[in-house]
């Protein structure tokens, strides 16, 4: 059984919650993110506690119990605090910048990379490291992947794109016969 959906959500007052059929929105300024629960979990709100109720005692329902209030809690956290991932750079000639909404990589292919970012994403440079920082856990998460895919670390030199607390286990390379 599901400990992490008895615990309730805390949201500030800041943060408004609504509630449409099975959808519930938490907006603050002019952030507003959406949860669907697709009809898996009953939910309450009661002033600034959001609680979640199982549909019944099956399997999946009891799963889902504990996978939306994780769900709802990192929103809540997101729109309070946010979320940021950093990348890191290593290779000779490796470079990143950006230019409003578009991170431009040289990651040694005969071409620049421009991956346009979305809205809800923002990035800075700074020597060999990437900052992301959003609202939206899941997409930072989905952006730093994808950005990461360019070029991911080799094993024998390190070079390549790397989340910051990322360990690359290094192989040796080749050895000459004796």
């Amino acid at each position: 059984m599901s400990r992490i959906g008895k615990k309730p959500v805390e949201f500030a007052a800041d943060i408004k919650v609504s509630t449409n059929g099975d959808i519930i929105t938490f907006a603050k300024g002019k952030n507003s993110v959406d949860l669907d629960t697709k009809g898996n979990v009953d939910f309450n709100v009661e002033g600034n506690i959001l609680t979640f109720v199982t549909k019944s005692d099956e399997r999946d329902h009891r799963a889902f119990w504990g996978t939306y209030r994780a769900l709802a809690q990192n929103i809540v956290v997101g729109l309070t605090s946010g979320y940021t991932k950093q990348l890191e750079i290593n290779g000779v000639g490796y470079r990143a910048a950006v230019k409003g909404k578009v991170l431009n990589l040289q990651l040694g292919h005969s071409h620049d990379i421009n991956y346009d970012l979305p809205d809800s994403i923002e990035a800075s440079v700074e020597k060999n490291v990437i900052t992301l920082k959003s609202y939206d856990k899941q997409k930072l998460g989905q952006v730093a992947a994808e950005v990461r895919a360019f070029r991911p670390p080799e094993p024998y030199k390190g070079k390549g794109v790397k989340y910051m607390e990322e360990h690359i286990v290094r192989k040796a390379g080749k050895t000459a016969k004796k």
